[in-house]
């Protein structure tokens, strides 16, 4: 995905060579359904990279003897213990999380969602295990409280990129990884669409930081007028007016919502069918009225 643009740009520019880049096949997107190869597919086409896009480990595994070490980001694929001991290095992941906490597919989202306050990224040699193997490089940032997953991905993206670099000079040094520790390990279950449904009656600062795990992408949703309606950006208010859960209120061109303790204010939504808007701009079309429900 996107997020291995850093990592693959820091590799361009060091002393390593890039020989080949597997990557998703490409899939039909969008209302259209056109035909849409993934960010690294792309970005292999334009810096002239050998590109492969496997539809199984198993058409990887020709192209693996001829090179070192295999880099994996955010892969989507579990890959099977023959296919990790073809290169003479093995495969090392950049991961999203400090291990072992937030093992599996969905660790900055996971992260978000729990209120944690530090996260990182993990450069560790993989093994037949789901982010187990032994760690050659962590790297630690605090986890800011305006941040969607978008945004902390963005930033974990290029801290990753620094600490794949660290960890192929360990590699050549000799330097051996650290096994993890099995105490604290925490699954990063992946995230659906359903889970992304708002449940008014938790309290507002949990609600918000479904709203930021769960943006861009698979949306933090409720029910408005019985269509979807995705909150994209939200805050707490500062004070509290009582309001009944999922229950609306409008003050000073601001639209407040009611939850089990606290109220949000609402700032970024997506309505069914539209693009993301401005709460005011959606006040103005939706004629919102005082004390309708979301849910």
């Amino acid at each position: 995905p996107e997020i291995a643009i850093a990592p693959l740009e820091k590799l361009l520019t060091s002393k390593h060579a890039i020989v080949r880049i597997f990557t998703q096949p490409d899939r039909p997107a969008g209302r259209g359904r056109r035909m849409q190869s993934s960010p690294v597919a792309d970005w292999a086409r334009r810096h002239q990279i050998e590109l492969h896009q496997p539809e199984s480990p198993d058409e990887m595994a020709v192209h693996l003897s001829d090179v070192e070490c295999v880099i994996t980001i955010g892969f989507g694929v579990l890959l099977p213990e023959k296919i990790l001991t073809i290169p003479r290095r093995g495969f090392l992941n950049v991961h999203f999380s400090l291990l072992p906490r937030w093992r599996g597919a969905a660790p900055v989202q996971r992260s978000i969602e729990a209120g944690d306050q530090v996260t990182g990224v993990s450069v560790f040699a993989l093994d037949k295990g789901m982010d187990t193997g032994p760690i050659y490089v962590q790297a630690s940032i605090n986890l800011q409280p305006q941040w969607n997953t978008g945004k902390a991905m963005e930033v974990l993206s290029s801290l990753g990129a620094d600490a794949l670099i660290e960890a192929l000079t360990k590699i050549e040094d000799g330097v051996l990884p650290i096994a993890q520790e099995e105490s604290g390990a925490t699954r990063a279950r992946k995230l659906t669409h359903e889970e992304g449904k708002i449940d008014w009656q938790r309290p507002a600062d949990e609600i918000l930081r479904k709203v930021r795990a769960f943006t861009p992408h698979p949306g933090a949703w409720t029910m408005w007028r019985e269509k979807v309606l995705k909150i994209e950006e939200a805050q707490i208010a500062t004070e509290d007016s009582h309001l009944p859960p999922g229950s609306i209120h409008i003050e000073d061109g601001k639209v407040f919502v009611g939850t089990s303790h606290g109220e949000l204010v609402l700032t970024l939504v997506r309505p069914a069918g539209k693009n993301s808007m401005e709460v005011h701009d959606w006040l103005n079309g939706a004629r919102l009225k005082e004390g309708e429900l979301l849910g």
